[in-house]
């Protein structure tokens, strides 16, 4: 990402053309009539002009030159300029304006991550963030993003910052437009699923790769973004277009269990709902009945219904017979420890040195 300059002066005030061809009048001893008979425009437009109430056109910029003897490109120069200033201290007001929003931006991490660059000046920083987010201002953040605030309600026990869950969700959008993708085919994405369930007793530098190749060949991007504060968020779906859906997974419970339960969770909402959907796992004010669909597909594709009642049956719950059972489906152990705490076959404190602990390269 290249550096803006830090040393180019911008005034905070505009000098209007008009003002200068007043000023070019007064040296002259020409007054603003005499100047309406030399160019042909009316009085009243010339004391537009000079009153800034009006712009120099190429037009009127040739009469002053013939009028004046200063060239056209010296008039619309001026003009340019002019407006541009004013543009940019427009702008500035919005931005002081904005800097609010700014703080519910968790930029110390998006720095260390080098999502965007810090910077010095308040001001500056915002539109590092803004070309971060691809917006022109905060007013398009509220576009972008619509249902943000509705998914986050206050009653979510933990303090949520929509700006900042939008955030993670932006730069899973960078990644996976970086990712190539075959159009998406539903039954070519149902085959990688079974692909990637034998996936889950590898490392995830084994699996991780292998997973999105699988995916992207089906439409789809997986893209693993660490979670940042104020989110609260474990994985999303949503569809970039009508062939290229992003899964995008946070680590944000570290364990082996949570991640694949996630990742196929997210995949449930691919392949059983609609294409104009953001799904946020860990969000509150979201499709209860679609949530309980996606999860009892992750369930399914996890731990064969018919196969795990079985087991559960033997109730014999210790490392030993939990890694066996494990090996018997093709399945890593921790799964089954986390299926069985959450249904409270298990307490939570046993059996979890048959998880996986990941972290991200960066910590």
């Amino acid at each position: 990402m290249a550096k803006q300059p830090t040393n180019e002066f911008q005034p905070d005030y505009a000098v209007s053309p008009g003002e200068i061809l007043g000023d070019e009048l007064e040296t002259r001893g020409m007054t603003q009539q005499e100047l309406a008979r030399r160019t042909g425009l009316t009085p009243k437009h010339i004391v537009s002009l000079v009153q800034a109430k009006s712009s120099i056109t190429p037009e009127t910029a040739i009469k002053l030159e013939r009028a004046l003897g200063m060239p056209a490109d010296y008039w619309l120069n001026l003009e340019s300029q002019y407006q541009e200033a004013l543009a940019r201290i427009d702008e500035e007001a919005k931005l002081e304006h904005d800097l609010d929003w700014l703080k519910r931006i968790p930029i110390a991490l998006m720095t260390k991550l080098n999502w965007v660059e810090r910077r010095s000046d308040a001001k500056a920083q915002l539109v590092e963030v803004l070309r971060f987010f691809g917006i022109a201002s905060v007013s398009q953040w509220d576009d972008m993003w619509p249902n943000l605030n509705v998914a986050y309600r206050q009653h979510n026990s933990q303090e949520i910052f929509p700006e900042a869950v939008s955030a993670w969700l932006r730069r899973g959008e960078i990644e996976a437009s970086q990712i190539p993708c075959g159009p998406f085919e539903k039954a070519a994405f149902r085959d990688a699923l079974d692909k990637i369930r034998l996936l889950t007793i590898e490392r995830p530098e084994s699996f991780v790769p292998r997973m999105q190749e699988l995916c992207a060949a089906a439409g789809v991007a997986v893209v693993f973004v660490p979670a940042l504060p104020k989110t609260g968020v474990s994985g999303a779906t949503r569809w970039l277009n009508a062939n290229k859906a992003i899964i995008q997974l946070s680590l944000r419970y570290r364990t082996d269990d949570h991640l694949w339960f996630t990742f196929f969770h997210e995949a449930g909402h691919i392949l059983l709902h609609g294409k104009k959907e953001l799904f946020l796992e860990g969000a509150n004010g979201l499709d209860a009945s679609k949530e309980a669909e996606a999860n009892h597909f992750a369930e399914q594709e996890l731990l064969p219904r018919s196969q795990f009642s079985a087991f559960i049956r033997r109730n014999q719950f210790n490392k030993a017979s939990i890694a066996s059972f494990a090996k018997e489906i093709g399945i890593a152990p921790g799964i089954v420890v986390g299926q069985l705490q959450h249904r409270q076959l298990l307490p939570r404190n046993h059996c979890n040195e048959l998880k996986q602990t990941f972290r991200w390269a960066h910590e």
